[in-house]
């Protein structure tokens, strides 16, 4: 066999086999993995550590995330922080960088990568939102002034491992983040999904169960504590990304700086005190999440009422109150317009709902209203207990020495 043939043949072998000759199956493991591995970075890394401060890394796991988001991605971390710090700050306006609110969910989902990079060209939200972002010499000289030559050594690496196939693992890879974080998360996550928390922004859970996307599935939970290094807040919720948290501190690699506030209850009080204020207001999104679970409650009361009274459920009562049942709980400028006329319809025909949506923005005011003094508040605090459990209303009543024991 001549030299040009024996050349001839071992690139053919590696192009088919590469230098690891991996099966099928390893190849998509491999690709799992490293995908993987790009999402934990990016939560851990980029989003948790870095955008909110929630958790400190350790050298070892930082510099490892820097490195290989500069590999598998090309995105430089002071852009993506500014980008992200600035959706926080001007979520679903027209100043958000990718809110489908404001853009279209359409466009968020196809374009989201154009409207990351369109934004990291903007100088005043990487001065204004960027601070506190690695500024060291490998930052400087090689993942900021670099960028693209990161995902280029990714794209050798992948074709010397894998042979000509190893393009394919490594466009999955380059398209992994754009899907999921700029499509999936910045699209669906403020569009579709169930909300725990009436947060002020449109932000959803897609999924209880935060693994494919290292926990940003819950963005609900996120946008409604975002200083907070877990994302998950329900015993049904699973976040992946908190658990590789709790791994990395228990070697000594990371330390959490803050978590979602607990709602502890204790004995009910007499009544309501400066101490009972102070918990509603840091556990404010778990109080009127409570109360609306009983705003549901007392809606499902009313429909069996109704049925009971022998009400035609084709009528128009039954159908507001089968509406109410579904948005009533929601804060108004969540509610849909078209919906509001057969909401307060509905609010007409049933006193008690329409109490409980009144007593409900009362006590909002609580930690809405900046000009009263915290004695004033306790004094408001009491006697809005006061009225609940003289209202008549066993959902009211309930709800209020739940309040009493809140400390």
């Amino acid at each position: 066999m001549s030299t040009f043939q024996a050349i001839f043949s071992a690139f053919i072998d590696w192009a088919a086999n590469g230098l690891v000759d991996t099966t099928w199956w390893q190849l998509v493991a491999f690709t799992l993995v490293a995908t993987h591995i790009t999402i934990a970075a990016v939560t851990i890394f980029l989003h948790r550590a870095q955008a909110h401060r929630a958790l400190e890394l350790h050298a070892i796991p930082s510099h490892f995330f820097r490195f290989w988001l500069w590999l598998t991605t090309g995105m430089v971390t002071k852009e993506w922080v500014a980008i992200h710090r600035k959706h926080h700050a001007k979520c679903e306006t027209a100043d958000d960088p990718h809110s489908p609110v404001a853009k279209g969910i359409k466009t968020v989902l196809l374009t989201g990568s154009e409207l990351y990079r369109a934004e990291a060209k903007v100088q005043e939200t990487l001065d204004k939102f960027g601070h506190n972002t690695p500024n060291d010499w490998i930052e400087r000289n090689l993942y900021s002034r670099f960028a693209w030559q990161g995902v280029a050594l990714m794209m050798i690496i992948d074709l010397l491992l894998f042979g000509a196939v190893g393009a394919t693992v490594w466009a999955v890879q380059m398209l992994w983040i754009p899907i999921t974080a700029a499509g999936i998360i910045n699209g669906l996550g403020h569009w579709w999904g169930y909300r725990n928390f009436e947060a002020t922004d449109a932000s959803t859970n897609i999924s209880p169960w935060g693994i494919i996307i290292g926990g940003e599935e819950l963005h609900n939970n996120h946008h409604t504590y975002p200083t907070s290094a877990k994302l998950s807040v329900k015993p049904y919720e699973f976040d992946i990304g908190w658990a590789y948290i709790r791994a990395l501190e228990a070697m000594g690699l990371a330390k959490v700086r803050k978590t979602p506030p607990q709602l502890v209850l204790g004995s009910v009080k007499p009544v309501a005190d400066s101490q009972t204020l102070e918990a509603i207001i840091a556990n404010r999104y778990e109080v009127m999440a409570n109360y609306a679970k009983h705003l549901r409650r007392t809606c499902a009361i009313e429909l069996a009422r109704m049925k009971a009274e022998g009400a035609a459920k084709t009528g128009a009562a039954w159908t507001n109150l089968r509406i109410a049942e579904r948005w009533l709980h929601r804060d108004a400028e969540k509610i849909p317009s078209n919906l509001r006329t057969q909401l307060d319809s509905a609010m007409d025909d049933s006193p008690v709902l329409k109490k409980l949506v009144t007593m409900r923005e009362e006590l909002r005011q609580l930690w809405t209203r900046t000009n009263v003094s915290a004695e004033q508040l306790v004094a408001d605090l009491q006697d809005w207990c006061r009225r609940a459990e003289e209202s008549g209303i066993s959902a009211l009543r309930e709800f209020s020495v739940q309040l009493r024991a809140v400390n």
